[in-house]
């Protein structure tokens, strides 16, 4: 009889992005996640601001909660480096990461001078790693690094051993990345990802994609991605970070029901046997 897994979780920020870190933590430890993923900066200018590197007050908070509660920092997100910022721009946001205890730093190159990106993802593994923090690199399938071959090529250009790259399944699934390609990969360049499920079909414009990845996602399972396959291609002990944002569930009952039934669902489609 196939034992029962019992993976580690992580609550993704953007999954309760109405959530301070507090609240986040708290939510997190009231649902079972070991983890957190906390959003320190802005991707889109109607998002809330949380700013840890410098608001003190709410770090000594998030702090607190997290002593609390034994619900440790797992990722900080994002050194977005486009083609005005580089890694410097990120050296305070390191430095909170590396307070709050983290261990992974989300890394995104939206720039269409590859040999820039490329330098810039490297240089800020080397302003990271004295902080031990490792760089996650995830490839976004609506920006110039969209794809795990774009991700690969850059893991092997930068040869950093604080350098990883991140999964996450709606990128996965929508640049069209290929399993057997990643099973190809080293191991050690993989230590978490981001879950979720989506719709079946692809949406027609970056539009639909942008909108299913940062309001409307789908609890694994519940969607046309393989995420039992990919998962499975990666190594068994990685972290999954439940990263499921669905707006319209969140209206009809509330971030801390919402996040209970993300672990609940994901454990039941993921921790159980098959058959």
């Amino acid at each position: 009889m196939e034992e029962t897994m019992h993976h580690r979780y992580s609550l993704a920020h953007l999954t309760a992005l109405g959530l301070t870190p507090p609240e986040l933590v708290q939510a997190a430890a009231d649902a079972g996640y070991q983890y957190v993923g906390l959003r320190l900066n802005r991707t889109t200018p109607e998002e809330a601001l949380y700013d840890l590197a410098n608001d003190r007050a709410l770090m000594r908070e998030t702090k607190a909660r997290m002593a609390d509660t034994g619900v440790q920092v797992w990722d900080i997100e994002v050194a977005r480096m486009d083609p005005a910022r580089d890694h410097l721009h990120y050296r305070d946001f390191l430095e909170a990461g590396a307070e709050l205890g983290a261990r992974h730093v989300v890394a995104q190159l939206p720039d269409p001078d590859r040999h820039r990106a490329t330098d810039r993802f490297g240089s800020l593994c080397d302003l990271a790693k004295p902080l031990n923090l490792n760089v996650s690199l995830e490839f976004v399938s609506w920006t110039e690094t969209p794809s795990l071959v774009e991700a690969a090529r850059v893991m092997r250009e930068v040869n950093r051993s604080n350098a990883s790259i991140l999964i996450d399944l709606l990128h996965f699934d929508r640049s069209f990345s290929s399993k057997e390609f990643l099973r190809t990969l080293p191991p050690e360049w993989f230590r978490w990802a981001q879950v979720c499920d989506v719709p079946t079909g692809h949406p027609p414009d970056i539009a639909g994609l942008i909108y299913n990845g940062r309001r409307e996602r789908l609890f694994p399972g519940e969607g046309g991605i393989d995420v039992k396959g990919i998962l499975s291609s990666l190594p068994d002990d990685i972290v999954y970070a439940l990263e499921i944002p669905g707006e319209p569930s969140v209206a009809k009952m509330g971030y801390q029901h919402y996040v209970r039934r993300a672990i609940a669902t994901s454990r039941q489609f993921l921790d159980q046997p098959e058959g």
